[in-house]
């Protein structure tokens, strides 16, 4: 991303991790960016990295200068070529320069600037916007980066992220643990 002069942003599980500092295992790296700068970025990468949109289970390529996005879009795969594996997945948030807002949820809003926290020059996703974000189809290593987070959220963290799930995703498994650390 160096020299992407448009706001970016680690998401996913490395997130997690930097803000846990506990390590587990990562399939690939999740730079995020907002969705309306999907364009930048494929300028950005042109003749470095393949650019694959992702959207309803399937992948499809991006022809060079094709810069439609279908709606159901949420992801870019980036990889060096066609036989090499994913490395990148690009997380497309939807937001303005001054808002974000939550894709399965539009009454989950916050200015941009409070989804965010930076360690060593690195801006990431907080960790209760990410949590939000995995808490649809909870795998196995989202519950384990859920365990080791919940427990460092402070209490405005934790009262948000159970306020989201209670409209986003009502009746979540997560609601009864952040009931009990508040």
């Amino acid at each position: 991303m160096q020299g992407y002069d448009r706001p970016w942003w680690i998401a996913g599980g490395w997130a997690i991790e930097a803000y846990t500092g506990v390590a587990r295992p990562h399939d690939d790296v999740d730079p995020s960016i907002l969705r309306s700068d999907a364009h930048a970025l494929r300028q950005h990468l042109a003749g470095r990295l393949d650019v694959w949109q992702a959207d309803s289970g399937t992948l499809r390529p991006l022809a060079p200068g094709e810069d439609l996005l279908s709606e159901e879009c949420e992801n870019l795969w980036l990889r060096p070529s066609g036989g090499d594996p994913w490395e990148y997945d690009v997380i497309l948030m939807h937001a303005t320069p001054t808002t974000w807002t939550f894709k399965r949820d539009a009454r989950i809003r916050l200015p941009l600037a409070e989804i965010l926290w930076e360690r060593d020059g690195i801006t990431y996703l907080r960790p209760e916007v990410q949590l939000l974000h995995k808490a649809r189809a909870v795998r196995a290593k989202d519950q384990v980066d859920f365990e080791v987070c919940a427990p460092l959220l402070d209490a405005a963290s934790r009262a948000w992220l159970r306020d989201a799930l209670e409209m986003a995703h009502p009746g979540h498994p997560w609601l009864s643990v952040l009931s009990r650390t508040s």
